[in-house]
């Protein structure tokens, strides 16, 4: 008896695979997966032992030997004799003899020289007489004279304004430093825009023309339209959803939602609810209400009398007499005169405003009607116009009556061949019969031998033994 099939191993297009979903609860065994699709199509060698790695190995390479304790300052210093530095004694202060030559440079080279004492520059202060007479007479006036100083001529010229007698009749700076220049009208290098004309006829001819050669065109060739032939064998309608989808089977999904129960009562409703029952009206009293007490007014006479009345005391206050000197009108008879410096001396002109300045105009408008010509009607000579013939073919459709050779290298060397569908696609593989899922979730199959033409789609779907494709 053969050996079962894994659902992996009964795959043909290398799509389909079981789902690996493990059925078994707490399970972690070593056991490996055997069944891939690396195992399926890479066998396994024969006794060959595996390549050796040359890389070292990194290992720590534990030294047997006593460790040496010299190290590169051991072995390179030589030492040396070190004496112990002589401690210097300090020796005993002892004063020299005699006195001390406080003599410097300063004193050795400086000549003493017999000042004598400053004499104050200052005036003696004058005692103040009591009982005779100021004496105000200041230094500036007792010690000055006055010079007789004449008057310097000034340099400048006098410059009498004489007002104009005509109005705005003096003329400014711009008028008497400007002199008008006679503008001139500058000679035009531009040439005379003139159309040179030719007396010689236009031949027209090109160099397209001259060298030109016409050709004879053959006649063009024309595919006769292939006629459609349908397909005699039925669409397969097979897509890579339909080859690969693998429907599983299940139950709906039940709703846990109650059915909807309409709750209906021909009862007359009593109008009695839970705040009706547990509430109810108990007597209640009115609040009292507060009455004002009735106002009786106090008998007698009110006294009026304050602590400021009764303790106050009236002082005898006088007037302040301003130390201001009163002010004394002084009237004036005489007639107020309205005449002041500026009324004198300043005259009212008729002033007007002044004409722009402008300059004659360099050129003038013309008086006479337009004669609407311009140049270029005055210049253009016209020509007579030779239409160009054309040289390109005439568009004429050219027939053959050679029939159309329609073969080719696919049509003659293609071979239609079989397409082979994977048994994998159907839910039950045709040809095989289920026997068991193991714990990793593979689906164990057995070859079996049934005949072909009972075996159907899900879809009612014959499978064809052959197809033919047309190209």
């Amino acid at each position: 008896m053969k050996r079962p099939q894994c659902l992996c191993q009964i795959c043909t297009c290398g799509r389909h695979r079981c789902p690996h979903n493990p059925t078994r609860i707490y399970d972690h065994g070593g056991e490996s997966c055997v069944v891939t699709e690396y195992v399926d199509k890479y066998l396994q060698y024969g006794s060959l032992p595996p390549p050796q790695s040359l890389k070292p190995k990194q290992e720590y390479q534990k030294h047997g030997g006593k460790m040496e304790g010299i190290t590169t300052f051991r072995s390179d210093y030589l030492p040396y004799d070190v004496a112990s530095r002589p401690i210097r004694v300090q020796e005993e202060y002892k004063p020299a003899p005699g006195d001390i030559d406080l003599g410097t440079t300063y004193r050795r080279d400086y000549n003493a020289h017999k000042i004598q004492p400053v004499l104050l520059v200052k005036p003696l202060d004058r005692k103040r007489v009591k009982g005779g007479k100021l004496d105000t007479i200041p230094t500036y006036q007792d010690d000055y004279r006055a010079w007789e100083i004449h008057r310097r001529e000034p340099y400048k010229t006098d410059n009498i304004y004489h007002p104009p007698t005509e109005k705005f009749g003096n003329s400014t700076t711009f008028q008497d430093d400007f002199f008008p220049k006679e503008l001139t009208t500058q000679k035009s290098f531009k040439p005379v825009a003139k159309a040179n004309a030719s007396d010689q006829p236009f031949n027209g001819v090109t160099s397209h023309r001259a060298d030109y050669t016409a050709h004879q065109l053959e006649p063009k060739w024309t595919r006769s339209k292939v006629e459609y032939r349908p397909n005699s064998q039925p669409l397969e309608d097979i897509t890579t959803h339909r080859c690969d989808f693998r429907g599983l089977l299940g139950e709906l999904p039940k709703s846990f939602k109650p059915e909807y129960t309409k709750i209906e009562s021909k009862a007359h409703f009593n109008g009695v609810t839970e705040f009706r029952d547990s509430f109810q009206p108990w007597v209640v009293s009115l609040p009292e209400l507060h009455k004002a007490k009735e106002y009786i007014p106090p008998a007698g006479n009110m006294d009026l009398n304050t602590t400021t009345h009764l303790d106050y005391t009236e002082h005898e206050v006088h007037p302040l007499v301003l130390m201001r000197p009163l002010e004394t009108t002084r009237k004036n008879n005489v007639p107020f005169q309205g005449n002041t410096t500026m009324r004198d001396d300043f005259q009212a002109w008729d002033a007007g405003r002044q004409d722009m300045i402008k300059r004659p105009q360099e050129m003038r408008k013309p008086s006479g009607k337009f004669d609407d010509m311009t140049t270029f009607r005055a210049h253009y000579v016209p020509h007579s116009i030779i239409p160009t013939q054309s040289c390109k073919p005439s568009k004429m459709a050219v027939s053959s009556s050679a029939p159309f050779e329609a073969g080719t290298m696919y049509r003659s060397e293609y071979i239609p061949k079989m397409q082979a569908i994977c048994p994998a696609t159907y839910p039950s593989p045709p040809g095989y019969v289920f026997l068991s899922t193991d714990s990793r979730g593979h689906k164990f199959f057995r070859k079996a031998t049934p005949e072909l033409n009972k075996i159907a789609r899900a879809n009612g779907n014959h499978v064809p033994k052959q197809i033919a494709v047309v190209s």
